[in-house]
C-alpha cells in the first residue's frame, strides 16, 4: 500500500522534543513540555500520555553551565516522531528503564505517561497500548542502569526507527523464539551463529524443534553459569523452574524470566 503524500504547506519533518519537568507556566502546571527556541518559550503539554512505538534509546551529551550533562533520549514513533529527553539520573529515566526492561516485543505500541511524585519529581509509566495494562517492575534504586540501557538497546536493534503500518511477513516461530530468548538472556549473537553453522544451517527455522530446545537450554545455562558453584545445580533448577513449568502449560519466556529473577534474588540474598 502506497502512503498518500499530502501536498502543500507543512511543517518540516523534524522530531518533536518533549522535556520532562514538574513545573508551572503562566499559572498552568505541567509534567512535560515543548520548548520554542526562537521565542525562548516553554510550551506546557497537558496530555499526560503518548501512544506510539519505542524505536530507539540513546545517550546524548549536552553542555549546561560549562559542564557536560548526559541525557537519555527515548525516540517514539507516533503521528510524528517524538524524542523524550530527560536527565539520565532522573526518576523519570529510571522508572522508564525498569518498565521498558519488561518489554520483549517493541514492534507493538505502548503508552508512555508522566506521573507526578513528591518534591517536584516525575515518574514514567508504560502501558500496553492494546490492553491498557501497566507494564510493571519492582522499584530497585540499586539497579544496574547501564546494563538495562544496553539490554533495551539490544532488543530495539532489530526494530526500524520508522514503523510501517502495513502488515509484514511474520518471522518463523522458531526464529522469533530464539531471538526473544537470546535477547532476554543477552546471549552473544556470534555464539548462536556458531551453533547454527555447526548444524549446517543459517537460521533456527531450519532446525528440528529438539535442536532448538537444546540451544535454548545452552543459552539459559550459560546465563546461570556464574550463579552456581556446581553446574549440576544450575541444570537441576532449570529442569524444575523452566522445563516442568512448560510441561504444565506455562509460557516459555515468562518461565525463563521467573527463573532468572529467582536466581538473581537468591544470589543477592546469599551475598
Amino acid at each position: 500500500m502506497v502512503t498518500e503524500i499530502k501536498l502543500g504547506l507543512c511543517n518540516p519533518p523534524e522530531p518533536i522534543y518533549l522535556y520532562v519537568k514538574n513545573g508551572e507556566s503562566s499559572g498552568e502546571s505541567f509534567l512535560w513540555y515543548h520548548y520554542d527556541i526562537e521565542k525562548d518559550k516553554t510550551i506546557p503539554v497537558q496530555q499526560r500520555g503518548l501512544t506510539g512505538y519505542i524505536s530507539e534509546l540513546r545517550l546524548t551529551t549536552k553542555e549546561y553551565k560549562g559542564k557536560d550533562n548526559i541525557k537519555l533520549d527515548i525516540v517514539l514513533a507516533a503521528d510524528e516522531l517524538y524524542v523524550i529527553r530527560t536527565g539520565i539520573e532522573t526518576n523519570f529515566a529510571k522508572t522508564f528503564l525498569l518498565a521498558a526492561s519488561q518489554v520483549y516485543d517493541f514492534s507493538k505500541p505502548v503508552i508512555m505517561s508522566v506521573t507526578a511524585g513528591e518534591e517536584n519529581t516525575v515518574f514514567c509509566r508504560l502501558y500496553d497500548a492494546a490492553t491498557k495494562v501497566k507494564i510493571r517492575r519492582e522499584w530497585n534504586p540499586n539497579s544496574d542502569w547501564a546494563s538495562l540501557i544496553t539490554e533495551i538497546q539490544s532488543r530495539l536493534s532489530g526494530i526500524s526507527s520508522s514503523i510501517s503500518l502495513t502488515p509484514e511477513q511474520p518471522p518463523h516461530p522458531q526464529d522469533f523464539r530464539v531471538k526473544q530468548i537470546r535477547t532476554l538472556l543477552n546471549y552473544p549473537l556470534d555464539l548462536v551463529r556458531e551453533y547454527l553453522q555447526f548444524q549446517d544451517v543459517d537460521r533456527p527455522s531450519l532446525l528440528p524443534s529438539g535442536k532448538i530446545d537444546s540451544l535454548v537450554k545452552t543459552m539459559c545455562l550459560a546465563w546461570a553459569s556464574d550463579k552456581f558453584e556446581n553446574p549440576n545445580d544450575a541444570e537441576s533448577e532449570y529442569q524444575k523452574q523452566v522445563i516442568d513449568a512448560l510441561a504444565s502449560g506455562a509460557d516459555e519466556l515468562a518461565a525463563i524470566q521467573g527463573w532468572m529473577q529467582q536466581l538473581t534474588t537468591a544470589r543477592t540474598g546469599a551475598a
